[in-house]
C-alpha cells in the first residue's frame, strides 16, 4: 500500500504497541521497497518512511533490527542527489542523523566519502550541496566523538567549507552602501561559514584548529580578495568552538590578522574587523588585556575610512565588541584620544546626515560611544559636554520615519552616558531629556506604531533614568507604564504549515520541523520588544519598591503566565526574576494582600520549578523561589505549598543523582575521549550551579523557619547524605556540607540528630583538593564551635581534633592563591571561633597566639572578618600579653592588620558598625599619646597613614 510509505501512514497503521507485533512485516515491507529495482520513487518514499519509523525507536533497538537497511538507504540517498529531483529522502536522512547518529556508524565511511564528493561538486546546484553539508554537520553535532574517531575526513571537510566560503559575488558598490540588507542564508559563503562555526563547536579546537591553521595562511596570502576575505572570516567562525586551542596562540593569530586592517580591498578590511571583533568577544578579557596595544591603534585609524562607510561602520562595531568586556584599567589610558576621535567622528557624521541623509556610520558610532561610556563609568564625566549637545540635537531633530532607529540608538546612548557619569553630572540635562522622551511618546496624542524601533530603546532608557534619579522617578510612571505594559503583553503569531509551503522568512518567521510533512513557525517580530519590556518591569519593581505598588497587580498578572512562555527564554527569566520584587513592593499593604498575591504566584512558580528545561532559566526560577521565601517570611507558605516545594527539590536531587550515573556510563562508552570528558566537566559545572541554587532555597527556608523546618528537611536528608559519599563528585560534597552548615546555624538544637551523617565527612573534607569543599567544611566546624560553646561542649573534642587539618590548609604554600583564598580564610575563622568559644583565650600559649597573628590580615571574606578581627580585638581589649607582645611591641602590627582590613574592604563601616566602633575605641587612645602614635605610624605604609589621618 503506497500510502503507508509516509511517516504518518506507517505510524498510523503500525504505531505504538502494534510495532512489536508487526516488526517483521514492517521490516519486510520497507526492505523490499528500499531495494525496488524499477521505481526510484518507491525507493525514495521508503527512505522517508524508514527514517520516520527509526526515529520512533531507541537507538539500540534500531541498531539491533535495522542495521542491514543502512546500505540500501545510503544508496537511495545518493541516487536522489544525482537525480536532483526529490530532496525529501535527504531531509529525512538529516533528521535521522540528528536523532540516531550512531545507527549510521557501519556506513559512516560510505556516507562521508559520498558527502565530500557532493560538497566539492560545483556542477550540482547549491541547495543540494548545502543540504548534504547540513547532514554532515548534523552528524558531527549529534555524535562528535564518533566523528573524531574518523578524523581522516575532517581536513577535507574543512577545506571544502573554506572553498565554499570564497563563493562571493563581486558587488561594486558594496562598501558604499548606506542601507545594509540581511545576509542571504542561501548563499554558499554564508551556509559554509555557519557550518564551520558549528563544526568547531561540535568537534572542538583540538580536532578542527590544526586544519584551520594549515588551510588559512595560504588563503591570506592569495592575490584573490575573496580568499583573503574567507580566510579571515574562517578565523571568526571557528573562534568560539576552538577557544581553548586558539587561546594558547592568540597573539600569533591576532598578529596574522592585523596586516589586513590596511588591505587594499574594503571587504577584506571588513573581514579583518569582523575577526578582531569576534575574538574580542570570545576571548575577553584576555584579548583586551594582552592585545590592546596592537589592536586598538589599527581600529581607531580605520575609523577614518570615510570612502567606505560599511568598513567604517564595522570598525566601530568591532570597537563595541572590544570595549563591552574590556577591563576599565585597559580602557582608561586610551580614553582621552578615543573620546577626541569619537567626538570628531560624531560631529562629522551628524553634518553628513544633515547634508546627504547618510546614517549607517552615525548609527554605529553612537552605539560605540555608549559602550565606551558604559565601561568608563564616572571617568567619562570630563567628556560629557563634548558629546551631549550633539546627541541631544539628534534626539530632538531625527523625526523622519527612516531615522527612527538612529533616534532610538541616540536615546540609548544618552541614557547609558547618564548612568555612567551619575546623577550629579547628568542632572542638568535630565529634565530636558525626560521631557523629550515624554514628547516622543505622547506627541499629538498618537501612539507609536507597534513596529517602531524606538520603543525598545525608550523602554530601556526610562529604566536607566529610573536608576539615575531613584524614587522621584515614580512621577513619570503614568506616562512610562502604558507602552511598557502593552509591549509586555505582545502575543506571538504562530502557525503550522506544510513542509513544502513557502513562507517569507524575511518577515520574521522562524520554523522548526515537526515531521517530514509539517513545520511549526513563530513570528519573532515583537518578541524582542516584549523581552525588553519584561526586563524593564523587573528593573522598576526592584528600584522603586513600594513606589511601584500601584502597578503590581497588573504586572503580576502579566508575569506569572509568562513563566511558561516557551517562545523566548529571557522572557521566562524576567518573569521569574520579577516575582520577589513584586511581593516586596506590596508588603506595606498588609499580610492579607501579600498572601493573596503569593497564592496567585505560587502554583505557576512551583510548576515552573518542576518543568523548566533550560538550565540557565531553571537557575533563575530557583533564585526566585529562594528570594520569595526570604521576602515572605513566616506564615505565608502553607503546608501543601511546602510539600510541593520539597517534592520539586527531591525531583531535582534525584535527577542530579541519575545524571552522575549516566556520566559514569558515558566514560565507559566506545566513543569516550578527552573532548567527551570536557563536555562532562561542562555539564558538571552546570549541575554545580543548580545544586547551589537548591542549597540557597534550603538556606532561606532554614533562615526563615529555623527549627520548624527540620521536620520538612527530613524528607530531603537521604539525598544530601548520599551526596557526601566519597565516590560522588566534589560539587555534591560542597553543597551537601553547606546544607548541614545551615542546619547547624539555624536549627542547632536538631544538629545532634544528624551528626552521624555530617561529622566525619566534615572533618575528612577539610583536606579535600577542591577549595569549595574545604571552605564549606571549615565553615561547619566554626559553626559548631559558635553554636555549642564552652568547656564540655558536645563538639569540643571534634573541634579540637579538626585544628591540625585547618592549620595544614592555612600553611599550604598555595593557600593564598586566588582560588584558595576563601577556603583559607574560612579555616582561619574556624580556628578563631574554636579559640574564642571552645578553648578560651586564657588557655592559649604564646606560640599559638603568635602563629594565629601571622595569618592576618585576611583579604577577601567580609563575612568571616567579623569573627576574625573580633577575636583579635578580644585579645587586645583584655590586654593579652602574647598578642600585644613584650612592651606592646606588636601594636604597630595590630594597627596595620586592622587598617588593612578597612582598606581591602573586609571591614566596612556600613556592614560592621560594632566592629568599626571597637576599632575606633582601640585606636583613639593610641592617637592621643603622641610618642606612641608616632612610633606606630613610622612602621606603617603610606596608604595606611592616609587612612588613619582621617580617623
Amino acid at each position: 500500500n503506497w500510502s503507508t510509505l509516509t511517516s504518518s501512514g506507517i505510524n498510523a497503521e503500525y504505531g505504538g504497541a502494534a510495532q512489536q507485533n508487526y516488526m517483521g512485516l514492517i521490516k519486510e515491507m520497507l526492505f523490499a521497497c528500499l531495494n525496488d529495482p524499477d521505481n526510484p520513487n518507491v525507493r525514495f518514499a521508503a527512505i522517508r518512511a524508514t527514517c520516520a519509523f527509526l526515529t520512533c525507536l531507541e537507538e539500540d533497538e534500531a541498531k539491533r533490527h535495522f542495521t542491514d537497511f543502512l546500505k540500501p538507504m545510503l544508496k537511495g540517498v545518493e541516487d536522489c542527489v544525482v537525480a536532483e529531483d526529490d530532496d525529501g529522502p535527504l531531509k529525512s536522512f538529516v533528521e535521522l542523523a540528528e536523532n540516531l547518529p550512531k545507527f549510521l556508524r557501519p556506513g559512516l565511511d560510505q556516507l562521508m566519502e559520498f558527502a565530500l564528493r557532493v560538497i566539492a561538486n560545483t556542477n550540482l546546484s547549491d541547495n543540494w550541496r548545502q543540504l548534504v553539508l547540513e547532514m554532515v554537520i548534523t552528524i558531527c553535532e549529534a555524535a562528535p566523538a564518533m566523528i573524531r574517531k574518523k578524523d581522516k575526513y575532517i581536513a577535507p571537510l574543512v577545506v571544502q567549507m573554506l572553498q565554499m566560503m570564497t563563493d562571493l559575488r563581486d558587488e561594486e558598490d558594496w562598501a558604499m552602501e548606506d542601507e545594509v540588507e540581511d545576509v542571504d542564508s542561501d548563499e554558499n559563503c554564508v551556509a559554509a561559514e555557519a557550518a564551520l562555526d558549528r563544526l568547531a563547536c561540535a568537534l572542538g579546537g583540538k580536532m578542527v584548529m590544526p586544519h584551520i591553521i594549515q588551510a588559512v595562511p595560504p588563503m591570506l596570502q592569495s592575490k584573490e580578495w575573496k580568499h583573503r576575505y574567507a580566510g579571515l572570516m574562517a578565523i571568526s567562525a571557528s573562534a568560539e568552538g576552538c577557544k581553548k586551542a586558539m587561546e594558547a596562540n592568540l597573539a600569533g593569530i591576532v598578529m596574522a590578522c592585523l596586516p589586513y586592517i590596511t588591505d587594499e580591498h574594503p571587504r577584506v578590511r571588513f573581514a579583518c574587523c569582523n575577526a578582531l571583533g569576534q575574538m574580542a568577544t570570545d576571548f575577553s578579557p584576555l584579548f583586551q588585556k594582552k592585545m590592546h596595544s596592537k589592536v586598538l591603534p589599527g581600529l581607531i585609524h580605520l575609523l577614518d575610512d570615510d570612502a567606505h562607510p560599511r568598513v567604517q561602520s564595522h570598525t566601530a562595531a568591532a570597537l563595541v565588541n572590544f570595549f563591552e568586556e574590556c577591563p576599565q584599567n585597559v580602557l582608561l589610558p586610551y580614553l582621552p584620544n578615543l573620546c577626541q576621535k569619537m567626538q570628531g567622528t560624531l560631529e562629522k557624521k551628524t553634518l553628513e546626515l544633515v547634508q546627504t541623509h547618510r546614517k549607517l556610520v552615525l548609527e554605529q558610532i553612537i552605539t560605540t560611544i555608549a559602550t565606551i561610556a558604559d565601561t568608563a563609568e564616572t571617568h567619562f564625566a570630563p567628556y560629557y559636554q563634548s558629546f551631549m549637545p550633539n546627541l541631544k540635537y539628534i534626539m530632538e531633530n531625527a523625526n523622519d520615519k527612516e531615522l527612527r532607529l538612529l533616534r532610538g540608538k541616540t536615546i540609548e546612548c544618552i541614557s547609558l552616558i547618564g548612568l555612567a557619569v551619575g546623577k550629579e553630572v547628568f542632572l542638568s540635562d535630565a529634565e530636558q531629556i525626560m521631557n523629550m522622551l515624554l514628547k516622543a511618546q505622547t506627541d499629538d496624542g498618537e501612539e507609536m506604531e507597534a513596529d517602531d524601533p524606538q520603543i525598545s530603546y525608550m523602554i530601556s532608557a526610562w529604566a536607566r533614568l529610573c536608576k539615575i534619579i531613584g524614587p522621584q522617578f515614580t512621577a513619570y510612571l503614568p506616562v512610562v507604564m502604558p507602552p511598557l505594559l502593552r509591549a509586555a503583553q505582545i502575543k506571538p503569531e504562530v502557525a503550522i504549515v506544510d513542509s513544502d509551503e513557502q513562507v517569507d522568512e524575511d518577515e520574521g518567521w522562524e520554523f522548526i520541523s515537526l515531521s517530514d510533512q509539517q513545520r511549526f513557525g513563530v513570528k519573532t517580530a515583537g518578541l524582542e520588544d516584549k523581552n525588553t519590556a519584561c526586563q524593564m518591569l523587573v528593573c522598576y519593581a526592584r528600584e522603586l519598591k513600594d513606589g511601584f505598588a500601584p502597578y503590581t497587580e497588573e504586572v503580576v498578572k502579566i508575569m506569572v503566565p509568562l513563566l511558561k512562555f516557551y517562545f523566548h527564554d529571557l522572557i521566562r527569566s524576567a518573569a521569574a526574576e520579577s516575582l520577589p520584587f513584586l511581593l516586596e513592593s506590596v508588603k506595606h499593604r498588609g499580610d492579607d494582600y501579600v498572601r493573596e498575591m503569593w497564592n496567585y504566584i505560587c502554583p505557576e512558580l512551583f510548576k515552573s520549578l518542576q518543568t523548566e528545561m533550560e538550565p540557565d532559566i531553571l537557575a533563575v526560577v530557583m533564585e526566585s523561589v529562594a528570594s520569595c521565601v526570604e521576602v515572605l517570611g513566616v506564615g505565608f507558605i502553607d503546608g501543601l505549598q511546602m510539600e510541593e516545594l520539597v517534592e520539586a527539590m527531591k525531583n531535582h536531587l534525584k535527577k542530579n543523582y541519575d545524571k552522575e550515573e549516566e556520566r559514569k556510563q558515558a566514560r565507559k562508552d566506545e566513543d569516550y575521549d578527552e573532548e567527551v570528558e570536557e563536555g562532562i566537566e561542562e555539564e558538571l559545572d552546570q549541575d554545580d550551579y543548580l545544586l547551589g541554587k537548591i542549597a540557597d532555597i534550603i538556606h532561606n527556608l532554614f533562615g526563615v523557619y529555623g527549627e520548624d523546618f527540620v521536620q520538612v528537611f527530613d524528607k530531603l536528608t537521604e539525598y544530601f547524605v548520599a551526596m557526601l559519599a566519597l565516590d560522588r563528585p566534589s560539587l555534591e560534597h560542597q553543597w551537601a556540607i553547606c546544607v548541614f552548615d545551615d542546619l547547624i546555624d539555624f536549627a542547632p538544637n536538631s544538629a545532634p540528630k544528624y551528626q552521624q551523617h555530617f561529622l566525619q565527612p566534615m572533618m575528612h573534607y577539610l583536606s579535600d583538593v577542591n577549595p569549595g569543599v574545604r571552605q564549606a567544611a571549615a565553615y561547619g566546624v566554626g559553626a559548631l564551635a559558635t553554636k555549642f560553646p564552652g568547656a564540655g561542649s558536645p563538639y569540643e573534642d571534634f573541634c579540637k581534633n579538626c585544628i591540625p587539618s585547618l592549620v595544614n590548609v592555612i600553611n599550604d604554600p598555595e593557600s593564598r592563591e586566588v582560588e584558595n583564598m576563601s577556603a583559607t580564610e574560612n579555616c582561619i575563622s574556624a580556628i578563631s571561633k574554636i579559640f574564642k568559644h571552645i578553648i578560651g583565650q586564657d588557655n592559649l600559649d604564646e606560640a599559638t597566639v603568635v602563629t594565629w597573628l601571622s595569618w592576618l590580615p585576611i583579604q577577601e571574606d567580609d563575612e568571616e572578618s567579623v569573627h576574625i578581627y573580633g577575636f583579635l580585638l578580644d585579645l587586645v581589649e583584655s590586654n593579652n600579653a602574647f598578642a600585644l607582645g613584650k612592651n606592646n611591641t606588636n601594636l604597630p602590627e595590630i594597627v596595620k592588620i586592622l587598617t588593612e582590613g578597612i582598606i581591602n574592604k573586609t571591614i566596612k563601616s556600613d556592614d560592621h558598625p560594632e566592629l568599626m566602633a571597637r576599632i575606633q575605641a582601640f585606636i583613639l587612645p593610641l592617637q592621643k599619646n603622641e610618642a606612641v602614635w608616632s612610633a606606630i605610624l613610622a612602621k606603617l605604609p603610606d596608604t595606611h597613614k592616609v587612612l588613619l589621618s582621617g580617623q
